[in-house]
């Protein structure tokens, strides 16, 4: 009796996971051998970043505190076993857009891009890119990347291996009303890249609004989801990192949220790492300093829920529906 109890549980448990029937269910776990052998799991320890918030892009002295406060955040995480750190938007600068303004500040227009000291933010970058180098760690940063005249920036990410080599680089597709009027070139294309066996997908900005570009990542195979923003707002924030929670346990895999600190702000939200099923699985500190969080995340291989969605919206349910008003029957009924 036991033995049959504890087969009917391992059914029930299957058929409420994957939705299948209990006699399909059944089935499965009789064609099953005795010993599963349980898939094999990739991992990696990554660490997800909060920096201060800089948004004036003349200032050298900034650009260069900027420069150094991600390079110790890199060694912090390194010594913390980490393969990948990532990083907000504008990681060393997110210009502000009064700042940039032609006609500014009071007045928000066409943003002067001759404001901004590029030569001294390739310097920084360069020197990250080196120290991703002698680390051998995964830099995934946030910064504004300079196109030709006339054409304004991309917003981007910059993922740079442990080599140190620029490897690819995300730019912003959904922009907010002020950056696509004002400010910035929208990218096309999502972009992907794999650490040791983890596939990962890059957003930006204010994409977390938007839920179909993280369930393009789910199409194309992410085990997670990178999204920084520049934060300052707590109403947006908030909405941001619950968004974050969602967008993990929607489409069951891991998203890490990197936002920038504004010090003095109220209930700051925090960057952090969210597990599939829409958990935080490590958060920084809520005291508006620069820090690190850490989290061992994996591929998810057990997980029946990822591949029983997919199937749902292939067209499953398509021959079992009945045609006709489902209004008429109701009314039939009285």
């Amino acid at each position: 009796m036991t033995e049959n109890g504890n087969l009917k549980r391992r059914v029930r448990a299957r058929a409420a996971k994957t939705g299948e029937s209990y006699t399909t269910a059944l089935m499965h776990i009789r064609r099953a051998p005795t010993q599963e052998r349980k898939p094999d799991v990739r991992r990696l320890r990554m660490a997800v970043a909060q920096t201060i918030y800089m948004d004036d892009p003349r200032d050298i002295d900034r650009l260069r505190q900027g420069g150094q406060e991600i390079r110790r955040q890199m060694r912090q995480a390194r010594e913390s076993g980490a393969r990948l750190v990532h990083f907000p938007e504008g990681t060393i600068c997110a210009p502000n857009k009064r700042i940039m303004s032609e006609v500014g500040p009071r007045e928000i227009g066409a943003s002067d891009w001759r404001r901004f000291e590029w030569g001294v933010l390739r310097e920084e970058l360069d020197a990250t890119r080196s120290l991703a180098r002698e680390l051998g760690l995964w830099a995934v940063i946030g910064s504004a990347h300079q196109l030709t005249a006339p054409h304004r920036p991309h917003s981007s990410l910059y993922v740079v291996s442990d080599r140190g080599e620029l490897v690819t680089r995300y730019d912003e597709r959904l922009l907010s009303n002020t950056k696509i009027s004002f400010m910035y070139t929208p990218g096309s294309i999502p972009v992907t890249f794999e650490v040791d066996g983890i596939r990962f997908g890059c957003s930006l900005g204010m994409e977390c609004h938007f839920p179909e570009i993280f369930s393009e990542y789910e199409r194309l195979d992410a085990h997670c989801v990178l999204f920084s923003t520049t934060g300052g707002v707590p109403a947006n924030d908030a909405a941001f990192a619950a968004e974050a929670q969602g967008h993990a346990s929607t489409n069951r895999y891991w998203v890490s949220f990197s936002l920038s600190t504004h010090p003095g702000l109220a209930d700051p939200a925090v960057s952090g790492i969210v597990a599939p099923g829409g958990r935080w699985a490590a958060q920084c500190q809520a005291d508006g300093m620069p820090a690190i969080a850490l989290a061992d995340i994996d591929d998810n291989p057990g997980d029946l829920s990822r591949p029983w969605r997919r199937k749902a919206r292939s067209g499953l349910y398509e021959p079992h529906r009945v045609e006709g008003d489902p209004r008429s029957d109701a009314r039939d009924m009285f």
